[in-house]
Formats: C-alpha cells, sequence, structure tokens
C-alpha cells in the first residue's frame, strides 16, 4: 500500500522535528522521567516483597546463608538507590546549572545535555537490573537456606 504525498510531507517534517535538539532534550528527559518513576516503585516493591516473603529473622539463617544474604541485600538497595539517584540527575539535571540564552551555546548545551541523559539513564539501567538481581538472590537464599 503505498503513501500519500501529503503522509510522505508529514512524515519528513516530523523526522525533522525529531532531529532538533530542543526536541531531542524533550524527549530524553521524558525518558528519564520514566526510569526515575519505574526504579522508584521497583525498589518500594521489592522492599515490600522482601519484608513480607523473606525470612522474619536472619538470625536464625546458618552462618554462610546469612553471610550470603546480608551483602546482596546491601549490594542490591545500593545499586537500587544509584540508580534512582541518577536518574534522578537525569530528570532535572544539576542544581543551578547555567542555560545559555545565546542560541550557539543554547543548542550545544541542549545537544550535551542529551547525551548526558542518556548516558545517565543507560548507567541507572544497569543498576537497577544489578539491584533486582541481588535482592531477588538474597530473597531467594532466605527461602530456600535451611532455619537453625
Amino acid at each position: 500500500m503505498p503513501f500519500t504525498d501529503d503522509q510522505l510531507r508529514n512524515a519528513e517534517d516530523r523526522a525533522a522535528a525529531l532531529r532538533d535538539p530542543h526536541q531531542q532534550l524533550r524527549l530524553a528527559q521524558h525518558q528519564a522521567e520514566g526510569y526515575r518513576t519505574y526504579l522508584s516503585s521497583l525498589t518500594g516493591l521489592l522492599a515490600a516483597v522482601f519484608v513480607l516473603k523473606g525470612q522474619e529473622n536472619l538470625s536464625k539463617l546458618p552462618d554462610g546463608a546469612r553471610w550470603t544474604v546480608v551483602p546482596l541485600l546491601g549490594l542490591g538497595f545500593l545499586a537500587l538507590v544509584a540508580a534512582s539517584w541518577l536518574s534522578v540527575a537525569a530528570v532535572h539535571g544539576r542544581p543551578g546549572e547555567e542555560v545559555y540564552s545565546e542560541p550557539n551555546r543554547l543548542l550545544a548545551y541542549e545537544r550535551q545535555r542529551t547525551r548526558t541523559i542518556w548516558k545517565l539513564i543507560e548507567a541507572a539501567r544497569w543498576l537497577g537490573l544489578l539491584g533486582v538481581l541481588a535482592v531477588a538472590a538474597a530473597i531467594i537464599t532466605t527461602w530456600v537456606a535451611p532455619t537453625k
């Protein structure tokens, strides 16, 4: 099914708009906001699962299991906190960050800020995954380890 000339022109206009640094920055900030919300929800959910479904008292676990669970929990929650921090930095930037009013400097800032957001979100994604895996491993260890 061929496209009409109007559809093709509209698609070209949208593609040109997406290449605009200001539009790219807005899209990157929107994406970062979504990741920030996701990480906040995920951290809360994992904490609830651990509290509700994990061992009530880790001291009842054998030494090996306890010394596996505690570092995994610490690593997991630190990774999730770091991921949340990075996603907030991606969404909001640094306090007092100077934005330029001169057109060339503004365009350069928008391009650089977009790249920075993408890098922060990529790091947050990997830290989020690490956090989820570490907390999940800790939870599973509490489920399968025998108690004293």
